[in-house]
């Protein structure tokens, strides 16, 4: 049986703008492990200060998950939709994603559910996120050419393996490709998020929209690099506010695209 899911899914606040001051998101971090290794990301397990994807101040089990959505409705009552966005990725062990999905719909039927992930591994899933009542999917994908795509991926696990390169950087377009059409085959709301990184896929970023536009997906999102300190991408400048409205502007005649993306902690909670 299908569980009861929101009638109003706009609630949602990072899908649609007009929600945002309006209701409330929280992130549970119960995603620990990534199953890609990016040139951008550093991922942090104990930080409290900085405000950006793939921190979080712990990583939670998903019996403490619930328990802080729980403290959190009791203080936000105006939280409408429960995800899971890190700091790791959802799917690189699927069994905490899950758990967590099916603990909270048995005692909140009525939340929207929201998931964020690379899409390498997410596909034999889909179904199941579907029966739980998930809706909102997010894939990262910074590349549909596995040339861009190699200096942005260092390494992929899959299936025990792991690959480096193109060959790395292939498999993981392939997956994205595959996930995104089974995922609007199903009737799930997609939304992409491309890492805009000047010099290397700013121009490529058009090419992912259109492609993205012709698969179905329901909005972009061009998020801007935060060059971190330990990672390949440190001394690359970040594109201007300026580059990221031309291309925003851009893609647009594509797909509908995101402009109030907050690039949002892993535990994230409340209103945008």
């Amino acid at each position: 049986m299908t569980p009861a899911i929101p009638l109003n899914e706009e609630d949602h606040p990072c899908f649609f703008a007009e929600s945002r001051g309006v209701y409330g998101r929280i992130h549970l971090p119960v995603a620990r492990s990534c199953n890609i290794a990016c040139t951008y990301c550093r991922r942090d397990y104990d930080c409290a200060n900085e405000n950006r994807p793939g921190v979080s101040t712990g990583v939670m089990t998903p019996k403490a998950a619930m328990n802080r959505l729980k403290a959190a409705l009791k203080s936000m009552p105006h939280i409408r939709v429960a995800g899971i966005a890190g700091p790791g990725d959802a799917f690189c062990q699927p069994e905490l994603t899950l758990e967590t999905f099916e603990r909270i719909r048995r005692s909140f039927p009525d939340l929207s559910f929201c998931v964020s992930s690379n899409g390498l591994n997410m596909r034999p899933y889909l179904q199941e996120l579907y029966g739980l009542g998930v809706r909102f999917v997010t894939i990262t994908v910074n590349a549909i050419d596995p040339g861009i795509g190699s200096i942005l991926v260092k390494k992929v696990e899959y299936n025990g393996i792991s690959y480096t390169g193109k060959t790395a950087a292939a498999l993981l377009i392939r997956q994205q490709m595959d996930t995104i059409e089974q995922l609007k085959t199903l009737g799930f709301t997609v939304k992409v998020n491309s890492v805009v990184i000047p010099g290397i896929n700013d121009d490529h970023s058009l090419f992912i929209a259109r492609r993205m536009g012709r698969m179905g997906v329901d909005r972009m999102n061009l998020i801007p690099l935060i060059p971190l300190q330990g990672t390949d991408m440190a001394r690359v400048s970040p594109p201007s506010p300026r580059q990221i409205k031309q291309l925003r502007e851009s893609a647009r005649q594509y797909l509908p695209q995101m402009y109030h993306c907050r690039r949002c902690r892993s535990d994230a909670a409340g209103c945008l």
